[in-house]
């Protein structure tokens, strides 16, 4: 999440390190952030345009990874706000904003994986559970969110505002043991989910059947591409965790290769997203050239309406009515005018 910031002269931009001479490594620090949180944003609204863009928004499972996305591109605004900041009420908006979104996301990314779970491995359908998902992905980050906020405990953290470093357990306790913690369980979820799939297509070997044929090639996309989420934020959360320990052991001796290590991982949760949303092949065979011109054609272009239909009167002439029995001409008519006289062709 932070930085361990120094506590230095209000008059100095650097509040990273001990000295007035390493304003440089502090704009180092403060462009990889800035660059880092504007690569996941761009992914984020990647992912939305190509939610948007074919409609993939109707399953319980697409509902959540968009969900997943709207969390975490806010997440990312945060990072790319402003410089380092004094206290006061814009630092503490911040460190809430970075706070509820950043649990926003992760809780997202657990339910998502509780929802595989239940669907693969008790077979169990979970659109009952859209609520009580929602529920729980937006409710608790605010609980934990606001918990710092009402302790007034955030404040200057770094590159960014955060959890003081002063208040050492409430980082922990607040974002990096809930974290691993559900990373673990995560883990455990889908190494069962494979063990479980993987039994299932051994028993589905021997006579050929198209239908469990196709069961199994579905279970397998299925799984594949979202057994990666807990690995991103396994993997983005590293160098956040040392660069803590070391703040915690160290608080007036920060690292600079730790923090920037930190600031360089901690917001890429969008970027990664991305990533892994685009191992799904189906959305790369949708997004050729042809299918994406006839994607944006149904969504800009198609202007079908329904509409009552009120029909005209249709006129007879005499001559047609004496001619019955002419079948020479077997022309159909597929549009009627009022000014046309139609010929009547019989039974």
């Amino acid at each position: 999440m932070t930085t361990e910031s120094f506590r230095g002269s209000n008059d100095s931009r650097c509040v990273f390190f001990n000295t007035d001479s390493e304003d440089h490594r502090c704009f180092l620090i403060l462009t990889v952030k800035r660059a880092t949180g504007t690569f996941s944003l761009v992914g984020c609204l990647w992912m939305l345009f190509v939610i948007w863009l074919l409609r993939r928004y109707n399953s319980i499972a697409q509902k959540m990874i968009l969900s997943l996305t709207i969390a975490a591109f806010f997440d990312s605004v945060a990072y790319v706000m402003g410089d380092t900041h004094l206290d006061g009420w814009l630092c503490d908006f911040q460190a809430w904003w970075l706070t509820y979104f950043d649990w926003s996301a992760l809780a997202w990314v657990f339910l998502i994986t509780l929802n595989l779970y239940l669907n693969l491995v008790y077979e169990t359908s979970t659109n009952k559970f859209e609520i009580f998902y929602h529920l729980t992905a937006w409710g608790v980050p605010l609980a934990m969110a606001s918990l710092p906020l009402l302790k007034g405990f955030y404040g200057r953290a770094g590159a960014w505002c955060w959890i003081t470093g002063d208040h050492v357990a409430w980082r922990f306790g607040i974002w990096y043991v809930p974290l691993f913690t559900l990373i673990l369980l995560m883990i455990c979820c889908y190494a069962r989910i494979i063990c479980v799939a993987n039994k299932r297509m051994q028993s589905w070997l021997g006579t050929f059947n198209p239908e469990r044929e196709r069961r199994k090639i579905s279970l397998a996309e299925e799984i594949r591409p979202l057994k990666w989420y807990p690995s991103v934020y396994l993997l983005v959360s590293i160098f956040p965790l040392i660069n803590r320990l070391h703040n915690a052991l160290y608080p007036q001796d920060p690292s600079f290769p730790l923090t920037f290590l930190h600031v360089l991982s901690a917001p890429l949760h969008g970027l990664a997203n991305s990533f892994v949303f685009g191992l799904d092949r189906d959305w790369w065979s949708l997004l050729s050239p042809a299918g994406l011109q006839l994607a944006l054609q149904s969504r800009l272009c198609d202007q079908t309406r329904i509409g009552e239909y009120y029909p005209g009167t249709v006129r007879y002439t005499q001559a047609d009515l004496a001619d019955l029995s002419d079948d020479e001409d077997d022309t159909n008519v597929l549009f009627y005018s009022p000014d046309m006289a139609l010929k009547d062709r019989g039974p």
